[in-house]
């Protein structure tokens, strides 16, 4: 009777031990997605991709030719990268910005050299750090791409240093161990970002030397939300993080989108941040600004798709209002929620820099434009600015800041890599602990079934 019994027992406790570890298994199994979606996002959601062996090959194409415009515009004694593709135009400190991150794609998608690549990064940053004029480490918007002086009585500008800081500390992390890290380092700690709040709680868009701080500071959403970053997180005269919370998150409707709205509602706003900042692993309180970017563009899709009848290039596949050269002359166009300013100019790169929001939107909208107007859109460097149907105008002009959008965000859109690589940096890490946001469990697939949404011929 013992020892029947004794059997029993270790029976039943051998089935308990095999119950218990398949169970274990069971729940290691359950919660491996998300261990892999904290620690390796890669592994799931680089087979998510949305995008087919064609449409691939047509951004690929895109974003190669594109990338272009920074070599051929690149002055070839400072590496300062023109405003524009207009004769004579000054250097852009924005677009030297996207240069930087650009030649640093290039290089890794073998489009560049390593060389090639190197040493245009090389020289375009000894310049910013020794040639380029500027004010407590703020640049000025525009300078002569021979000299780095001030032109035009631009302004030393926050959003433009920000821009150029993010393209050169990401160029770091490629060329990482060389002199173009150091040099991306040293430029970003030169900056005093707190001198640019004027002992204000906000960070004003820039000063001049005539005047002194511009009367405007970033007080609503906007495409400033790289700058806060880089301001917060900075190894040497950051901002303190009450500058995050300060400026106003207002709300706005179009149709069925409601939206943290841009006062232009220009589709840049939504989309500058996001080249570089994966805004997908992280929530600011119950704001989630990817989102955010998608409804925006979807609102902007629909606003254009409902104004047909006014303006023959609107549709659902010809949209795209930003801020571009239009009939007039350069205007922030725009949608709603917003102030809505548009005459029928639509903007490319509007499209382009939000495939990662509305892939199964944006696409199709970027190629039937490409093969309808090719021989007047596009060029040997990449999409041309905008065209207005109603107006028959078509630009001739290409601009850097909206080059660099394209190449950037076709990039996260098909790699992740400036994601990856961005959200690594101390830096980011760090505004995002000092604001207390929160990092999302679980990352929102660009090729989700909602985003599948029917496009009209």
């Amino acid at each position: 009777m013992t020892s029947t019994t004794n059997t029993q027992k270790y029976i039943r406790r051998g089935w308990l031990q095999t119950g218990f570890k398949k169970f274990s298994f069971f729940v290691l199994f359950l919660c491996l997605p998300v261990s892999l979606f904290q620690f390796f996002p890669p592994l799931l959601y680089a087979k998510a991709n949305p995008f087919s062996t064609q449409d691939k090959r047509f951004l690929l194409q895109v974003e190669k030719d594109t990338i272009k415009y920074f070599i051929r515009f690149a002055d070839a004694k400072t590496g300062l990268v023109r405003d524009s593709s207009r004769p004579g135009a000054p250097c852009s400190i924005a677009s030297t910005g996207f240069a930087l991150a650009a030649w640093a794609i290039a290089k890794e998608r073998g489009w560049m050299s390593y060389p090639e690549s190197y040493n245009l990064t090389l020289k375009c940053l000894r310049s910013v750090r020794r040639k380029v004029e500027h004010k407590n480490g703020f640049f000025y918007h525009m300078v002569s791409a021979y000299s780095g002086k001030r032109v035009w009585s631009s302004e030393a500008s926050s959003m433009d240093t920000a821009l150029l800081v993010a393209g050169a500390l990401y160029a770091g992390e490629v060329f990482k161990g060389t002199e173009v890290e150091k040099l991306a380092l040293a430029i970003y700690k030169r900056v005093n970002w707190k001198w640019m709040m004027n002992g204000t709680d906000l960070i004003c868009h820039g000063w001049k030397p005539e005047s002194g701080f511009l009367p405007y500071y970033w007080d609503m959403y906007s495409e400033h939300l790289i700058l806060q970053a880089l301001a917060i997180g900075a190894p040497a005269h950051p901002v303190p993080e009450k500058a995050w919370h300060s400026w106003a998150r207002d709300e706005g409707e179009y149709d069925d989108y409601q939206v943290v709205y841009s006062f232009s509602g220009s589709l840049f706003a939504y989309q500058f941040s996001h080249a570089y900042i994966d805004f997908r692993r992280i929530v600011d309180k119950n704001i989630d600004y990817f989102k955010n970017s998608r409804s925006a563009t979807l609102a902007n899709q629909k606003y254009c798709t409902d104004n047909q009848q006014t303006y023959p290039s609107y549709s659902s596949r010809h949209w795209g209002l930003s801020a571009c050269v239009g009939p007039q002359g350069y205007k922030a166009y725009g949608g709603l929620p917003g102030q809505g300013l548009n005459d029928g100019t639509v903007a490319l790169h509007a499209v382009a820099g939000s495939i990662p929001f509305a892939p199964r939107v944006t696409v199709p909208t970027l190629k039937h434009m490409y093969e309808k107007y090719k021989d007047k859109i596009y060029s040997p460097f990449g999409f041309k600015d905008s065209f207005n149907l109603e107006a028959n105008w078509w630009a001739d002009e290409i601009l850097g800041i909206d080059q660099g959008i394209i190449v950037l965000m076709i990039e996260n859109a098909l790699s992740e890599t400036v994601w990856k690589r961005f959200m690594m940096l101390r830096p980011i890490q760090k505004w995002i602990e000092l604001c207390k946001l929160k990092r999302s469990p679980q990352i929102r697939l660009a090729s989700a079934a909602s985003l599948a949404l029917p496009v009209e011929a």
